[in-house]
């Protein structure tokens, strides 16, 4: 997973590369990018915030998240879902 911090509005953007891109409003201080991002994460998978954790990645852009509760493909298919939302939404 591939995280811009600080951005505008915190979302799931969409691919990149094997992984997904997402950006939040919070800033890289004291781990609160990296929380925002495991709340991301579990509200685009319908899954609750314990189901998502972060296996690497604490101080750097690339993250490598762990998720509990749903298959892959339906996971891929749920954050497709979570980036097609995106451009629909009113600025």
């Amino acid at each position: 997973m591939r995280v811009a911090p600080g951005a505008v509005r915190t979302e799931v953007v969409g691919r990149h590369g094997d992984g997904w891109k997402v950006r939040v409003a919070a800033q890289a201080e004291d781990g609160r990018a990296n929380e925002v991002v495991l709340r991301l994460v579990a509200d685009a998978l319908g899954l609750p915030r314990g189901a998502v954790g972060l296996v690497s990645g604490h101080a750097a852009r690339d993250k490598v998240v762990v998720v509990e509760g749903v298959a892959a493909d339906e996971a891929a298919s749920r954050l497709d879902s979570a980036t097609a939302r995106v451009g629909k939404e009113a600025p």
